[in-house]
């Protein structure tokens, strides 16, 4: 069965593996175009082009893919199926009517929630307990298509981005494989999702990362495990940009700390190796790795000996 794969970040590279190890026949591999990245600006391929050169596979990459040049040079390849796993383009009608066996789509959440650009890390930083992938027949809707098969994973304390991202991305290639079999055999039955349960996953931005000191301990915490390791929480330190990176809902309150009417993002005790306590709108957060602006990640405790924090310091004030 001739498959086009279409996908961009390492979230993809194992289901592209996957198709490769079962013996599927990829037939061309369409990714973003190269972009600038890092201070350099240098010009960088995605890592979905990387690993599929590695693979001597067909590689493609339309700065638009409803472009009538595109459509036909999908067209010209006769996909069976067409798979896509965080392309980060939507599929016009065209497109999407080419393959006979239709066009999958590898979706890091339980849908109908989560629909959208970024379900893994909102999910965190939400407080959900328990994510997972679902594989769906895509339609002209963003996400809305039905779903082949669907499978749940805890979300742990200890969980970020990073790890969950892992996870998610292993047992995505693995459902796809299971999808894949019950479309050849003819043996599925696409489930309708429940389009009045639906929730959102939009696009990370700016304001998405900054730190609302106002809020409770673990509302915090989950916003830094749902930033790591990339885009980066951050809160505002001597007019710098501080991303934490790691941190914990302190739970010895009390202990060392100065009953006083600070606002929330007050820094209201100092641990020697262990990081900084900061109070929040409810509870307190430990602070335990940070990174500040243009200076290299490191540990509270390191953080700490450099910048000579104090208590009573005071994160997050703009002035």
């Amino acid at each position: 069965m001739n498959i086009v794969f279409m996908g961009t970040p390492e979230f993809a590279i194992p289901s592209l593996n996957r198709l490769l190890e079962e013996g599927r026949q990829v037939a061309a591999v369409i990714t973003q175009p190269d972009r600038p990245k890092g201070r350099g600006k240098e010009r960088k391929p995605p890592p979905v082009k990387e690993a599929a050169l590695k693979k001597g596979l067909c590689v493609l990459q339309p700065e638009n893919i409803r472009e009538a040049k595109w459509v036909e040079q999908i067209q010209s390849v006769e996909p069976k199926l067409i798979v896509t796993v965080a392309y980060g383009q939507i599929l016009p009608k065209d497109i999407l009517d080419i393959p006979q066996k239709g066009c999958l789509n590898v979706h890091a959440s339980l849908l109908p929630a989560y629909r959208g650009a970024a379900p893994i890390h909102w999910a965190i930083i939400n407080g959900e307990r328990e994510t997972g992938v679902t594989i769906m027949m895509m339609d002209e809707g963003m996400d809305t298509g039905d779903m082949i098969v669907q499978e749940k994973i805890p979300i742990t304390t200890k969980d970020t981005v990073g790890t969950l991202h892992d996870k998610l991305a292993d047992l995505g290639a693995d459902l796809l494989i299971q999808a894949i079999e019950l479309i050849q055999l003819d043996q599925f039955a696409g489930i309708s999702q429940d389009h009045s349960r639906a929730t959102y996953a939009p696009l990370l931005k700016r304001k998405h990362e900054k730190i609302d000191w106002t809020k409770s301990a673990r509302e915090i915490v989950n916003l830094i495990r749902g930033m790591n390791p990339w885009p980066g929480a951050y809160t505002i330190f001597r007019q710098k940009n501080l991303k934490i990176y790691e941190a914990d809902v302190y739970t010895g309150e009390g202990q060392g700390i100065i009953a006083r009417e600070d606002p929330p993002g007050t820094v209201v005790r100092i641990i020697k190796k262990k990081g900084f306590v900061v109070l929040c709108g409810s509870g307190y957060v430990l602070v335990k790795k940070v990174k500040l602006e243009n200076s290299r990640a490191m540990t509270a405790d390191d953080f700490l000996r450099g910048s000579r924090l104090e208590e009573g310091e005071r994160l997050g004030n703009d002035s």
